[in-house]
Protein backbone atom coordinates (compact mmCIF):
# COMPACT_ATOMS: atom_id res chain seq x y z
CA UNK A 1 0.00 0.00 0.00
CA UNK A 2 1.82 3.51 -0.85
CA UNK A 3 0.15 6.78 -1.07
CA UNK A 4 2.16 9.78 -2.75
CA UNK A 5 0.57 13.37 -1.84
CA UNK A 6 1.85 16.30 -4.02
CA UNK A 7 1.07 19.87 -4.50
CA UNK A 8 1.78 21.59 -1.64
CA UNK A 9 3.67 25.10 -2.24
CA UNK A 10 3.58 28.66 -1.09
CA UNK A 11 0.45 30.52 -1.93
CA UNK A 12 -0.65 34.40 -1.10
CA UNK A 13 -3.59 34.19 1.31
CA UNK A 14 -6.62 34.29 -0.85
CA UNK A 15 -4.57 31.93 -3.58
CA UNK A 16 -5.46 28.37 -4.46
CA UNK A 17 -3.96 25.11 -4.35
CA UNK A 18 -5.06 21.83 -5.32
CA UNK A 19 -3.03 18.91 -3.46
CA UNK A 20 -2.93 15.09 -5.34
CA UNK A 21 -2.87 11.75 -3.60
CA UNK A 22 -2.01 9.13 -6.00
CA UNK A 23 -2.62 5.53 -4.26
CA UNK A 24 -1.31 2.08 -5.17
CA UNK A 25 -1.23 -1.25 -4.06
CA UNK A 26 -4.97 -1.00 -3.22
CA UNK A 27 -8.47 -0.26 -4.94
CA UNK A 28 -8.74 3.12 -4.81
CA UNK A 29 -12.81 3.01 -4.62
CA UNK A 30 -12.88 0.19 -2.24
CA UNK A 31 -11.55 2.46 0.51
CA UNK A 32 -12.21 5.75 2.33
CA UNK A 33 -9.37 8.70 1.55
CA UNK A 34 -8.88 11.52 4.15
CA UNK A 35 -6.93 14.40 3.74
CA UNK A 36 -5.33 15.22 7.32
CA UNK A 37 -2.87 18.08 8.50
CA UNK A 38 -0.59 19.11 11.08
CA UNK A 39 0.71 22.65 12.05
CA UNK A 40 3.66 23.28 13.57
CA UNK A 41 3.00 22.75 17.34
CA UNK A 42 -0.46 21.10 16.78
CA UNK A 43 -2.22 18.01 16.53
CA UNK A 44 -2.97 16.29 13.29
CA UNK A 45 -6.73 17.20 12.36
CA UNK A 46 -8.91 15.76 9.75
CA UNK A 47 -8.99 18.20 6.81
CA UNK A 48 -11.89 16.18 4.19
CA UNK A 49 -12.48 12.72 3.87
CA UNK A 50 -14.17 11.04 0.76
CA UNK A 51 -15.99 7.47 1.79
CA UNK A 52 -15.89 4.61 -1.08
CA UNK A 53 -19.18 3.40 -0.55
CA UNK A 54 -21.13 6.31 -2.08
CA UNK A 55 -18.52 8.99 -2.51
CA UNK A 56 -19.83 11.28 0.13
CA UNK A 57 -17.13 13.73 0.83
CA UNK A 58 -17.29 15.78 4.68
CA UNK A 59 -15.43 18.74 5.67
CA UNK A 60 -13.97 20.20 8.94
CA UNK A 61 -15.90 23.42 9.58
CA UNK A 62 -12.98 25.62 9.36
CA UNK A 63 -12.51 24.75 4.95
CA UNK A 64 -16.02 24.27 4.89
CA UNK A 65 -17.32 26.53 1.36
CA UNK A 66 -12.94 26.51 0.91
CA UNK A 67 -12.05 23.12 0.25
CA UNK A 68 -13.51 20.46 -1.74
CA UNK A 69 -12.49 16.49 -1.85
CA UNK A 70 -12.32 14.26 -5.37
CA UNK A 71 -11.90 11.13 -6.38
CA UNK A 72 -10.41 10.33 -9.82
CA UNK A 73 -10.81 5.84 -9.96
CA UNK A 74 -9.12 5.95 -13.65
CA UNK A 75 -5.78 8.12 -12.54
CA UNK A 76 -5.80 6.48 -8.65
CA UNK A 77 -5.90 9.65 -7.18
CA UNK A 78 -7.39 11.69 -4.91
CA UNK A 79 -7.69 16.01 -4.93
CA UNK A 80 -7.71 18.33 -2.31
CA UNK A 81 -8.61 21.28 -4.18
CA UNK A 82 -8.12 24.40 -1.97
CA UNK A 83 -9.31 27.67 -2.18
CA UNK A 84 -9.25 31.11 -0.64
CA UNK A 85 -6.57 29.91 1.43
CA UNK A 86 -5.73 31.77 4.47
CA UNK A 87 -2.71 31.50 6.63
CA UNK A 88 -4.31 29.56 9.43
CA UNK A 89 -3.92 26.82 6.64
CA UNK A 90 -0.99 26.69 6.82
CA UNK A 91 0.88 22.77 7.44
CA UNK A 92 2.04 19.77 6.06
CA UNK A 93 -1.08 17.88 4.55
CA UNK A 94 -1.02 14.39 4.53
CA UNK A 95 -3.56 11.66 2.77
CA UNK A 96 -4.33 8.56 4.17
CA UNK A 97 -6.51 5.57 4.13
CA UNK A 98 -7.84 2.72 5.93
CA UNK A 99 -8.58 -1.11 5.68
CA UNK A 100 -10.90 -1.72 8.64
CA UNK A 101 -14.56 -0.23 8.98
CA UNK A 102 -14.82 3.18 10.62
CA UNK A 103 -18.01 5.10 11.79
CA UNK A 104 -17.84 8.78 10.27
CA UNK A 105 -16.90 10.04 13.83
CA UNK A 106 -13.88 7.32 14.19
CA UNK A 107 -12.92 8.75 11.01
CA UNK A 108 -11.99 12.24 12.14
CA UNK A 109 -9.77 10.50 14.17
CA UNK A 110 -5.81 10.39 12.60
CA UNK A 111 -4.82 7.34 15.21
CA UNK A 112 -7.54 5.44 13.04
CA UNK A 113 -5.83 5.74 9.72
CA UNK A 114 -3.31 3.03 9.44
CA UNK A 115 -2.05 4.03 6.29
CA UNK A 116 -0.19 7.33 5.08
CA UNK A 117 1.40 8.99 2.45
CA UNK A 118 4.61 11.51 3.41
CA UNK A 119 2.87 14.70 3.31
CA UNK A 120 3.43 17.83 1.14
CA UNK A 121 4.01 21.40 2.94
CA UNK A 122 1.45 24.03 1.88
CA UNK A 123 2.46 27.20 3.56
CA UNK A 124 -0.11 30.57 2.87
CA UNK A 125 1.78 33.78 3.65
CA UNK A 126 -0.30 36.69 4.52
Amino acid sequence: VQLQASGGGLVQSGGSLRLSCVASGFSLDHYPIGWFRQAPGKEREGVAIIKSSDGSTYYVDSVKGRFSISRDNAKRTVHLQMNSLKSEDTAVYYCATDFEPMTLANMWNPWRWDYWGQGTLVTVSS
